[in-house]
């Protein structure tokens, strides 16, 4: 918001980032400066193809926030969580269950993790509409920088990525564009999270696992990269490996609805959050996402209209009959994410839940 008097927010002052030799992931880091230009577009086109064709994971670079921009984004991302009080954190609490919606607040303990132990995180969810709903006294003079944020993350992150991502399939550029309508009805929003440290108990009890693995039920997450090392991706080679910190960069995955729509040639990754290493393993842990859903009337099949699709195995999860829209699968996973009863496979490690006929899997 240029030239424009912004509120006063408390200072994020971002820890350092870990020092501890972590095995990291080696992804494709997409610059976005060359989208403008058709050489460039076209080196991206295959560059993002090949990223999530494979790992399903890249960061961006160059996707128009300045630094200091971030930063303002952080500062105001702690504002639900350390400026709202516990009894008025209650009056915003999201109708997960009832609803299959996290507008509002997730709240502390709210999801079982493993061995009796509840989750250690609140996240905030908003809108890109911050209009639809009410929001805690604190943060309301924040909304008109919440919005923009969500413009920015939506027009100038997301749609470059799905043109790019449609044409990877040789579909018109505008395929996945039109099915993310930022006015359409959806539940694509806007998270701040924030991890708070566990006790040495629950460390054991979960074999220091923060959240189990698990494929995002989105199209495309959006996260920006924070310092503090907690989230792991399992590798083509079935190996987790730690996501290293870029400053100012995004990360970006590929979530279920996308890989629905591809027929898993775009590939929705496993990931989890672990206990941060050493260094950090005190420190909270705050992050800022967008995680954008398609129009909730898209129906989740493979789009065999794609000549590359027409060409390649596709995978369906479920028959194309009876494939759930976004709306179903969102309400679905939402109302059933850490409160249903998971059941063991032969794979160790795996357990499992069917979801509107489909099989969903969670990774210790």
């Amino acid at each position: 918001m240029p030239g424009a008097v912004l509120p006063k927010a408390p200072r994020h002052i971002p820890p350092p980032p870990t020092t501890a030799d972590l095995d990291y992931a080696n992804l494709a880091i997409i610059d976005l400066a060359k989208y403008n230009s058709p050489e460039g577009r076209a080196e991206l086109v295959k560059e993002v193809r090949e990223a999530l064709s494979t790992v399903g994971f890249f960061y961006v670079i160059n996707h128009g926030y300045t630094q200091e921009q971030t930063r303002r984004i952080f500062d105001i991302a702690d504002i639900p969580f350390s400026q709202v009080s516990a009894e008025d954190k209650q009056k915003y609490v999201a109708a997960m269950k009832a609803d299959g919606s996290y507008q509002g607040y997730k709240p502390r303990q709210y999801w079982h993790i493993d061995a009796g132990v509840r989750d250690q995180l609140e996240h905030y969810n908003i809108n890109p509409d911050v209009t639809k709903k009410q929001h805690p006294a604190e943060l309301r003079p924040f909304l008109p920088e919440i919005s923009e944020f969500a413009k920015h993350n939506h027009f100038n992150v997301l749609f470059p990525l799905l043109r790019l991502l449609a044409l990877g399939l040789e579909l018109p550029e505008e395929t996945f564009v039109k099915q993310h309508d930022f006015n359409a009805p959806t539940d694509t929003w806007i998270r701040f999270m924030k991890y708070y440290p566990r006790t040495e108990e629950d460390e054991t009890k979960t074999k220091n696992v923060w959240l189990k693995g698990h494929t995002d039920f989105g199209s495309l997450t959006l996260l920006w990269s924070q310092p503090v090392a907690a989230l792991q991706i399992m590798t083509p080679e079935k190996k987790w490996k730690w996501i290293r910190h870029i400053e100012n960069a995004l990360v970006v995955n590929t979530g279920e609805a996308l890989e629905f729509l591809s027929g898993g040639f775009y590939k929705g990754t496993i990931h989890r959050v672990v206990q941060p290493p050493p260094d950090q393993r005190n420190l909270t842990r705050l992050g800022a996402f967008y995680f954008a859903l398609t129009n909730d009337d898209v129906k989740l099949a493979p789009m065999m209209e794609s000549p590359v699709l027409q060409k390649v195995d596709i995978i369906r999860r479920c028959d194309d009959s009876v494939a759930p829209t976004m709306e179903v699968w969102r309400k679905g996973r939402i109302a059933a994410y850490g409160q249903s009863t998971l059941q063991p496979r032969d794979q160790k490690g795996v357990q499992e839940e069917v979801i509107n006929g489909v099989v969903v899997r969670h990774y210790n």
